[in-house]
């Protein structure tokens, strides 16, 4: 259904009108009188009802779609998204950051298993090949759109996730109970191409771009006590870092 609040502009005012216009959209998606897939009206119409341009309407549109508020889908039209998730770059866990920023995250595991390490989790766990390793996958969403594939590992000894609800809670905040705080990691951030699985579980196109994430985390003891592989869909999250000059 298409739907949006009433707009006007004010020609003498020194705002410029696409500006006008695209800051009335804004405040209703901030407000909530536009909520996510709700469809505004196509540029020429809302053109056509203020008496404006239509490369004046692209403009204060684009100006939107550029914030990540709007999105242009091919046979749609115009569409309210869910707003980027924002998460700096520090030692939490998604978990708990969504659940800080008042979102719903909602998780589904996919794999949960006993395995043996193989050369490569090894050298990223710092342990000998061979060694037993938990390996976990989920899906976390937030709302009913599916966010990240998370995969982890994590050395047998450190915990027993059998006894851990990872739909209910985070990985991180299962440990923090068993009495493993994470101290300090190092972390990859990247791109990749979505694959036929990745995009069926979030809900993208195969070749769709995704950021990822790979990281090993060491406790307050030294210990490894987990590598990650986590891939995100673009649209949905980023990751913010301050840079400082020495």
């Amino acid at each position: 259904m298409t739907t949006h609040p009433p707009l006007t502009v004010d020609r003498s005012s020194p705002v410029p009108l696409y500006f006008q216009v695209a800051a009335q959209l804004e405040h209703a998606i901030a407000d909530g009188q536009l909520v996510p897939g709700d469809r505004i009206a196509n540029e020429v119409a809302l053109a056509d009802k203020l008496g404006l341009s239509r490369p004046t309407m692209r403009q204060a549109i684009q100006t939107l779609v550029d914030k990540g508020m709007l999105v242009r889908k091919r046979g749609v039209g115009t569409q309210v998204v869910h707003p980027t998730i924002s998460r700096t770059v520090e030692l939490t866990s998604l978990n708990d950051d969504l659940a800080h920023a008042g979102r719903e995250p909602r998780t589904v595991v996919l794999r949960l298993e006993r395995s043996l390490a193989d050369a490569t989790l090894a050298r990223h766990l710092k342990m000998e090949k061979g060694c037993e390793v938990w390996l976990l996958e989920r899906v976390r969403y937030v709302g009913e759109q599916p966010l990240a594939i998370l995969a982890n590992t994590i050395p047998a000894t450190i915990v027993d996730l059998d006894a851990a609800d990872l739909t209910a809670g985070g990985l991180y905040a299962y440990l923090r109970t068993c009495g493993v705080h994470m101290r300090v990691a190092h972390q990859r951030i990247g791109a990749a191409r979505a694959d036929t699985r990745q995009a069926r579980l979030l809900g993208q196109r195969r070749g769709d771009p995704l950021l990822t994430m790979e990281r090993t985390a060491f406790d307050d003891s030294g210990r490894t006590v987990e590598f990650g592989s986590h891939v995100y869909r673009p649209d949905l999250y980023s990751f913010e870092m301050t840079l400082v000059d020495r």
